[in-house]
């Protein structure tokens, strides 16, 4: 029987399992509604597994961590069923593609070199980013409409910038930070 506890891991764990099935449905370079379905459900299980990890008060940095890694799989699986349905959607954005990778690359880096780990802040601007990222996957995927992939592009920059100013910010590393703003409250904490 499955204990109220393991629930968020068991999202997490879920969100790793759908993605390579997305890969998996685009390699025969389209989708189906199987691809939506399995989307939208990796996106409900990363909404979920952090409200009840508050709420079951399960929260921990390694929880935080593994919900970090499992959204990285999810989108590098999504950007992989883009490449394999729609290439032309790459070649189209391929400049604010550039600037938004380059972007999570300098954040991440920027982490690695100051805290040896990624960056797990789970800001406002990530969860906005996210529901665009939603919108744009839904719109490509389910309509051939790529036009919203500029509102995710432009909140992937957004979110980015913040959390390098964050890292910046923080004397060590910490998650579930949720904006700029409470990094400055905290560090001034720290002093």
């Amino acid at each position: 029987m499955i204990k109220l506890v393991h629930i968020p891991s068991i999202l997490v764990g879920i969100r790793f399992a759908i993605s390579p099935l997305l890969v998996l449905d685009a390699l025969d370079h389209d989708t189906n509604l199987i691809f939506i379905i399995g989307y939208i459900i990796a996106v409900l299980s990363d909404i979920f597994d952090g409200i009840l990890a508050r709420r079951l008060e399960v929260s921990t940095v390694q929880l935080r961590q593994a919900d970090s890694w499992a959204d990285i799989c999810l989108y590098l699986c999504v950007a992989i069923s883009v490449w394999l349905v729609h290439p032309e959607v790459l070649l189209d954005f391929q400049t604010p593609l550039v600037f938004a990778i380059a972007a999570q690359l300098t954040l991440f880096t920027i982490s690695l070199i100051k805290f040896q780990k990624f960056p797990s802040f789970h800001t406002y601007t990530a969860k906005i980013w996210g529901l665009t990222l939603l919108v744009a996957t839904l719109g490509l995927f389910g309509f051939n409409y790529s036009k919203t992939l500029w509102l995710a592009i432009a909140f992937c920059l957004i979110n980015s910038i913040e959390e390098i100013m964050m890292t910046l910010l923080l004397p060590e590393w910490k998650c579930d930070i949720l904006s700029i703003f409470h990094a400055i409250n905290l560090r001034q904490t720290w002093k």
